[in-house]
């Protein structure tokens, strides 16, 4: 089927990805929470989802933000984009991969290229809170039900656990996004933020990518 569609990249365009709270196709949401609204025109997330994106405590996952004590709200904000552009975009198709051993999804994100001032300004925004890991993935204690700092770890400063933009994006959801050298309005990366007035400038970055 995939050899019949020309020019065959149909399969990577509008898509939603196999995952814990991911709808099956892209629709529209009418009433989709602050940071998410932007992709109420075509989510892949519902509103309920998009409400849970914004809490410190969120139901989505149990993923406590907070795991080395309040984490500033101009650091926050760039961590409830980062789940309102997992949860709710149709434009990662080209970057989906299948997943073998995870029990909460069979597909996931890899290499998204976000662009440079994306991950530049999430940085600077983050460089003075707290964390004690680099992989957010894995490796945490959930003895209680929710993630903690394992044993022996030390809360540090993102700027010291990530040196460089480059290293915090793509590290912190394991190879999830890559580092992109282009430039927002470029259409050569994926943009966390962006105006939906304007339309959504990811659909174009989806369909050269595909």
């Amino acid at each position: 089927a995939r050899c019949a569609v020309a020019p065959g990249q149909d399969l990577l365009l509008n898509v939603c990805m196999d995952a814990k709270h991911h709808k099956r196709e892209p629709g529209p949401e009418g009433q989709l929470y602050e940071q998410c609204s932007p992709w109420k025109d075509n989510a892949c997330c519902t509103a309920n989802t998009s409400a849970e994106a914004h809490r410190d405590q969120s139901l989505l996952y149990n993923f406590n933000w907070r795991h080395c004590g309040a984490m500033p709200a101009k650091c926050k904000r760039h961590f409830i984009q980062d789940t309102c552009l997992y949860e709710c975009s149709p434009n990662l198709g080209p970057w989906i991969q299948q997943v073998g051993d995870s029990s909460w999804r069979r597909e996931r994100i890899l290499n998204v290229p976000l662009c440079r001032e994306d991950c530049e300004q999430w940085w600077q925004d983050c460089k003075d809170a707290r964390t004690c890991k680099e992989n957010w993935h894995q490796g945490w204690n959930w003895a209680t039900g929710t993630n903690r700092c394992p044993w022996g770890s030390m809360c540090r400063p993102f700027r010291q656990v990530f040196p460089r933009p480059q290293d915090l994006c793509e590290k912190i959801w394991s190879g999830s996004f890559s580092y992109s050298p282009e430039r927002r309005g470029s259409g050569r990366c994926i943009q966390m933020w962006f105006d939906p007035a304007r339309g959504n400038p990811n659909a174009a970055v989806a369909r050269f990518y595909a």
